[in-house]
């Protein structure tokens, strides 16, 4: 996952500048807002009404208790701005200025930066930065904005908003300033990516050294224009206590199960006896609640058109919309969830004092310790700490000594009570063996030789010219042999996860600057050569002084990319291709009747989307945002997509994190799934959406990142979140019959 959506734009663009005249403004004081409300409603027709209304409310809002950042009205100083794949103008008219942005689509971010005047803003005494705007496009856009501090990376030292607009409509990003501070206790909390504490860790700033601005949108398939009215910091800050109590002592912080233990909520468990009644009350619920009426066996469409029966699923167009088919030659769209698994760590090394009554110290419940996982990132990387599942524990207490035989069977009957047909990535093994719910597989470059000159938030690109790529490939899909390679409960596979694609130049560019030895490097060196010949002709071209092409092989110096662009953009093709067709080669071999889903793009150009799309019989995205009805594909090609993951989270229910897409509160989170959902059912490519994921993430964060995301279909304690749930079922019910709309 990403963790992104933890935007972190690279900002290096060029500036188009251009002056017009556009009627529309943004007000400064309270009584010029109220009169522009009124005025705005009197000339819109009724069906515009609230949106102007919410609008101008926004903006009385931000008056009453603001500081003026950015006013782009008379004196503001246009070359200010810096443009990233997007010309910006400003509009005048008689009620005000406006910055106009339009955007472009080569760059993964594409956007504006506006700096500090002074050198910073100090925004200290504010509890938001609010940015109005308003989509003048025709297309639906989600705007950001990020607000930063000195070493701003897109996740340390910033924090990010956004509003997502329909053509015509206008609203406010309104940017939280969350806090760096020192209530983490001194130092003695650690490790999260979200803490008890309002706020502290990643995702918080000093608000007395705001930097700069910059508003961009999110790895666009086509150009967007939209307009940002003056900025401010607005609101009156309160300094906080801790987040949700003022306990004293703080430690402990975590109870028995794993919960914080300082708050109570809806559904928090308080004793063994309350693990062992709701296990009682939802079997009978379970043995009630069957999946849909209608559907087959597989999660299929039993009461639709009857297709070709092929024994697998496949794709197909129907009624001009892109379905999967399962195995009995049901239309079948794949509700589905990542992570159904069981067992999921939280570091407990160093940090003995934070658990009450541990469940370790207990010698039946000892066995849930490990020290077998590796942390990537944060506190612990590039260690295995000793660390414990609670999630584990609770099981064991909820269903007994056996829970690990007993509980696969209530997972299943589970997903088809919720309407999920799909077990998704990386779920256990065991639980999709059972061949009760269709699941789909993965393999990886896992083991490879990756390309030194690239990066990512990941790690670096593998590289697909050499032989350790396509080796890694087959020795993982040997192994699929006898379990997901010709089960016909298997939908496809998956390739790695969220990669670092870059820009049209970056693959090609990272090759160019590896050593002389990197077979991608060489491969470069052999493209080039083919083309041009004598190193001459190269360096004439890219204006180089190389000295032959051994001297280039040689050479880690970077090309001047406005002069070499051409022919990096055209190996990039090739090493984007060679990628996607090895994968296709090494899955059709071993497997050949299961589909190829893709990579999983989080974030992708044309070219890398194009690619794909020659050579999957699915692409995958994982996109955390509020809708996906107006997603486009800019990979040339009409071809079926899928979404990989998605989520919503909220901190009313003990958690510390909400996750890359946030939401007020259960009630929120159930309605913002169902309009995710529907969004792609009413998408003509989108075959499925797999949330991410079955079980929250542990309070005080997994071993790999410390990410403790309240993204659940389950909490830590195995209780379900009741309003997520319903809101699957109601999606489940009118799953078909929305699609066919």
């Amino acid at each position: 996952m990403k963790t992104a959506m933890e935007y972190r734009p690279l900002w290096h663009g060029h500036k188009s500048v251009e002056v017009v005249s556009q009627p529309g403004g943004c007000g400064s004081s309270l009584g010029e807002i109220i009169v522009k409300a009124v005025n705005a409603v009197m000339g819109m027709e009724f069906w515009l009404c609230i949106a102007a209304l919410t609008f101008w409310v926004e903006m009385a809002r931000s008056a009453s208790s603001e500081l003026v950042l950015v006013d782009f009205g008379h004196g503001f100083d246009l070359g200010s701005v810096i443009a990233t794949d997007a010309r910006v103008r400003v509009s005048r008219g008689e009620k005000g200025e406006w910055l106009r942005v339009e955007t472009g689509t080569r760059e993964p971010w594409p956007g504006v930066t506006l700096r500090a005047g002074a050198g910073h803003w100090n925004v200290a005494a504010h509890h938001d930065i609010a940015v109005p705007v308003r989509n003048i496009g025709t297309n639906h856009v989600s705007v950001f904005c990020r607000v930063d501090n000195p070493g701003a990376d897109g996740i340390k030292n910033c924090v990010t908003g956004q509003v997502s607009l329909n053509p015509g409509q206008s609203g406010v990003i309104r940017v939280e300033l969350k806090r760096t501070s020192d209530e983490k206790l001194g130092g003695k909390l650690f490790g999260m990516r979200g803490y008890p504490v309002k706020w502290g860790g990643d995702g918080t700033i000093n608000p007395s050294n705001v930097t700069q601005l910059i508003v961009f949108v999110n790895r666009p398939g086509s150009s967007h224009q939209f307009e940002l009215g003056t900025i401010r910091a607005t609101g009156d800050y309160k300094a906080p206590t801790a987040f949700v109590t003022d306990a004293e002592p703080f430690l402990p912080f975590i109870d028995t199960f794993g919960q914080y233990k300082h708050k109570d909520w809806p559904g928090k468990v308080h004793s063994v006896d309350e693990l062992l009644a709701r296990r009682e009350r939802e079997a009978v619920e379970l043995s009630e609640g069957p999946w849909p009426k209608g559907w087959d066996k597989y999660g299929g469409w039993a009461d639709g058109p009857q297709l070709e029966a092929k024994g697998f699923f496949y794709t197909t167009k129907h009624d001009g919309k892109w379905w999967l088919v399962d195995p009995d030659g049901r239309l079948f769209w794949s509700h589905g969830i990542d992570c159904v698994r069981m067992l999921d760590y939280t570091p407990v090394e160093e940090r003995e004092s934070w658990f009450e009554d541990f469940p370790g110290e207990t010698p039946e419940l000892a066995r849930y310790f490990t020290e077998g996982g590796y942390a990537l990132k944060g506190y612990y990387a590039g260690r295995r700490p000793r660390s414990y599942s609670f999630a584990g524990a609770n099981l064991h207490r909820k269903y007994g000594d056996d829970w690990q035989r007993v509980y696969p069977d209530v997972i299943h009957r589970r997903l088809r009570s919720w309407g999920l047909n799909t077990i998704a990535n990386w779920s256990d093994e065991g639980v999709r063996l059972m061949r009760r719910t269709p699941y789909t597989d993965a393999i990886g470059s896992h083991g490879a030789r990756m390309i030194e000159g690239s990066e990512g938030y990941w790690g670096k690109f593998p590289d697909v010219f050499d032989e350790t790529f396509e080796a890694s490939l087959r020795r993982q899909m040997q192994s699929k042999k006898g379990k997901s390679a010709g089960d016909p409960w298997c939908i496809g596979y998956f390739s790695d996860n969220e990669m670092s694609w870059g820009d049209e130049l970056s693959l090609a560019l990272a090759a160019a600057v590896s050593p002389a030895d990197q077979p991608a490097k060489k491969a470069l060196h052999a493209f080039l050569e083919a083309k041009y010949g004598d190193i001459e002709r190269l360096n004439s071209v890219w204006g180089a002084n190389h000295g032959s092409w051994d001297a280039f092989l040689e050479s880690t110096a970077k090309p001047d990319v406005a002069r070499a662009g051409d022919d990096l953009r055209a190996f990039y093709t090739v090493a984007a291709e060679r990628y996607f067709r090895t994968v296709r080669q090494v899955i059709k071999e071993v497997a050949p009747n299961q589909l190829y889903l893709g990579c999983r793009f989080a974030w992708v150009n044309k070219l890398a989307a194009a690619a794909a799309a020659r050579y999957c019989d699915v692409v995958s995205y994982n996109l955390y945002q509020r809708s996906v009805a107006e997603f486009e594909f800019n990979g040339g090609r009409d071809v079926p997509l899928i979404i990989g993951e998605f989520h919503f989270g909220a901190l009313d229910r003990g958690m510390f994190h909400t996750g890359l897409v946030p939401v007020a509160d259960q009630a929120s989170r159930a309605a913002a799934y169902r309009e995710y959902v529907q969004g792609a059912l009413r998408h003509r490519q989108i075959v499925g959406t797999h949330w991410f994921q079955y079980q929250d993430e542990p309070t005080t964060g997994r071993v790999y990142d410390e990410e403790n995301y309240q993204i659940g279909f389950v909490d830590i304690a195995d209780t379900p979140y009741a309003e997520t749930i319903e809101a699957s079922r109601a999606v489940a019910r009118e799953l078909y019959s929305l699609r066919l709309k």
